[in-house]
């Protein structure tokens, strides 16, 4: 079985989500894995990992419009170093993934039809999100 990995490092503008399934499907073509499973992992505590609809831009907005009534920002929360935004954003990570699992098949992500790979930013501010890909096969 052969392994590879290497640290993709995404930029984000906000609060969002961000797909980045090219780029994980790019990674993927240069690993050579022909059969095997891909591993996300992203390095944070502010930020989320997301298999969702890549069709239908109202589903992302629907669930980030959901998310904001589930964990609101404006609560009283005791942690607030980094902002009004920081505490919501790591209940929200703490209720979503930090990592994602996907097989490869001939070269591929097995992904459906109206699959796609989001980092979702929970932060209000631009960030630099870093995510392990880890292929193996």
């Amino acid at each position: 079985m052969s392994h590879y990995q290497t640290l993709l490092r995404v930029s984000t503008n906000g609060k969002s989500l961000y797909n980045i399934t090219p780029k994980i499907e790019a990674i993927v073509a240069d690993s050579g894995v022909q059969t095997g499973l891909c591993t996300l992992f992203l390095r944070h505590t502010s930020a989320s990992l997301l298999i969702q609809e890549n069709a239908d831009p109202d589903v992302l907005t629907d669930l980030a419009n959901f998310m904001a009534k589930l964990v609101p920002e404006s609560a009283n929360y005791i942690h607030d170093a980094e902002g009004a935004d920081d505490m919501p954003a790591h209940i929200r990570t703490a209720i979503t993934h930090t990592s994602e699992h996907i097989p490869i098949n001939r070269g591929h992500l097995v992904l459906g039809t109206w699959q796609g790979i989001y980092i979702w930013e929970h932060r209000q501010h631009s960030h630099y999100r870093e995510l392990v890909v880890h292929i193996s096969g």
